[in-house]
């Protein structure tokens, strides 16, 4: 029997917490002081208290669920454009025209607004972009220019996707490696990987790099467009606060890369070649509140194997199939700023997994190095 309009509603209702951020966007914008705190509270603390009240979630949806019974979780994806402008430029608009906002309290809420850009804007995108439907692409790609991290779209969908888990992936984790030496790597690599990805795509084609093609030229002119807002509504001070947001969102992106596949490699088989990508190559999270927010991200292994299965669909494994992290991601990305506290949790449990999954190898110092590719001899 087909389940009935107002029951899916309910049911994807969860996925729309992310809503609350506007409240307190508000309430931060109008009284100042430390009310921006509750921003990354809402987003960071709360959420990893309530996985602990509400633990985890191990149900599996059907993946062959038609397409119209997704309406009500898709369609909090599809508003959140609007809504995360509205709170960008909207905010740079009125702080700039009001004088009761010191320098700091401008700082400290647009810290908060990044964090809703890239903890849950961020996400979203990466939603929106894995999907065949050409207005949902536009969307992610104006949620990522609106963060000015345009390439994300083609280093994730073209690099990262194909070499996951192995040492041409920069966004892949090696082990022991920190995150702030990772995040200095990612900003200097991704933007170069993309460009050769989309330069090779076009060569393949008989097409220059300058072609109107490119998407960069669409990413180029989006982001150029996102600094002209902030500067013509807000001045100087709304294109540095509009700056400083999206270095915020970025920062936070790039802790969940950092997280999702820390440590773990795929097998070199020779000749350049990998294993398949598997369940075990993703930390995964099945924590029940911190899955709503970030619209089941932490199914991350599914998500590898269907990578344009929508997020209501996405199904969770077992820790005999799949790696396990002992908090969500949120809760995981705030150890992984602490680097010493962060090898003493995972160190562990990577060699766990290379014991479990790898036993035949003895030799992961290729690996770990990022060798590309690890010499023969290494397996």
């Amino acid at each position: 029997m087909t389940q009935p309009l107002r029951h899916r509603l309910i049911d994807a209702l969860p996925f729309w917490m992310s809503l609350g951020m506007i409240p307190l966007t508000v309430l931060a914008a109008l009284k100042g002081g430390w009310w921006f705190l509750t921003l990354p509270a809402y987003a960071w603390y709360l959420v990893t208290f309530m996985d602990l009240v509400l633990g985890l979630n191990g149900e599996n949806p059907d993946p062959q669920t038609p397409e119209e019974h997704l309406f009500w979780y898709r369609a909090i994806t599809l508003i959140w454009f609007p809504v995360q402008a509205a709170l960008i430029f909207g905010t740079i608009w009125y702080v700039t025209r009001q004088g009761h906002l010191g320098g700091p309290e401008k700082l400290g809420l647009f810290f908060g607004i990044g964090v809703s850009s890239g903890t849950i804007g961020m996400v979203y995108a990466h939603e929106l972009l894995h999907q065949r439907n050409r207005a949902e692409r536009w969307l992610g790609d104006l949620l990522l220019a609106s963060t000015l991290y345009s390439h994300f779209r083609t280093e994730h969908l073209l690099v990262h996707h194909s070499w996951v888990a192995t040492p041409r992936d920069a966004v892949t984790a090696r082990y022991n490696e920190g995150f702030f030496r990772y995040f200095l790597r990612v900003s200097a690599d991704c933007p170069a990987s993309a460009w050769r990805a989309e330069t090779a795509r076009l060569t393949r084609s008989g097409r220059s790099a300058f072609d109107l093609r490119n998407p960069f030229w669409r990413y180029g002119a989006l982001q150029l467009a996102m600094l002209a807002l902030a500067l013509v509504l807000g001045g100087g001070t709304g294109l540095l606060l509009f700056i400083w947001q999206a270095f915020v969102a970025i920062w936070q992106l790039e802790l969940t890369n950092y997280v999702e596949h820390y440590g773990l490699t795929r097998k070199y088989l020779g000749n350049g070649k990998y294993e398949h990508v598997l369940p075990r190559h993703s930390w995964n999270a099945s924590h029940t509140a911190s899955n709503w927010l970030l619209i089941n991200l932490q199914r991350h292994s599914d998500h590898h194997y269907k990578p344009d299965r929508r997020f209501p669909l996405l199904q969770t494994y077992s820790q005999e199939d799949a790696p396990q992290l002992p908090f969500g991601y949120p809760a995981m990305t705030f150890v992984a700023m602490i680097p010493p506290v962060w090898r003493r949790r995972m160190n562990p449990r990577v060699r766990a997994w290379r014991r479990q999954f790898y036993p035949e190898i003895a030799d992961w110092a290729p690996y770990t190095r990022g060798e590309n590719p690890p010499p023969r001899g290494a397996l």
